[in-house]
């Protein structure tokens, strides 16, 4: 699975200002393909223990904060080098900084509203989906057409 898998996440803010739309159709027109996608809202512990990695730091209550003030929307997308590729789709962390016509730059309100998150390595893309996905919630393209065929 590692390599053509990513975790995204609709931040609260996005959601809030109704971006879902526009978020999902700039990642279909990327090429990625949605295989799993759930709308949920996060509580303080499981937001807590998505970040954990972030325990510590001087940002983390604010984070955790953010992420429980309204629902998010969970995606796992699929597509040939799909990290490296949903990253440099995602913009820089600060939208100020973010080339233009990324998702940050367009709908992010600041870097603690960034609209969107982003798994930063394959390793982290397989934890974090299977953080908010079972496999029985997986929609694996190539297997289900391969089987069709």
């Amino acid at each position: 699975m590692a390599g053509n898998i990513t975790f995204t996440m609709i931040k609260p803010g996005a959601v809030n200002h109704e971006h879902i739309g526009p978020i999902l159709t700039m990642i279909n027109d990327a090429g990625f393909k949605i295989i799993a996608m759930k709308f949920l809202y996060l509580r303080r512990n499981e937001a807590a223990d998505f970040y954990s990695v972030h325990k510590g730091k001087r940002f983390f209550d604010e984070l955790v904060d953010s992420m429980t003030e309204a629902p998010i929307v969970a995606i796992l997308l699929q597509k040939d080098n799909a990290v490296n590729d949903y990253r440099q789709l995602m913009g820089a962390t600060d939208p100020k900084v973010a080339a233009d016509g990324t998702i940050r730059r367009m709908y992010a309100e600041d870097m603690g509203h960034n609209a969107v998150h982003g798994s930063d390595s394959d390793d982290s893309a397989v934890r974090e989906s299977n953080f908010f996905f079972s496999t029985l919630e997986r929609y694996d393209y190539e297997v289900v057409h391969e089987t069709k065929k």
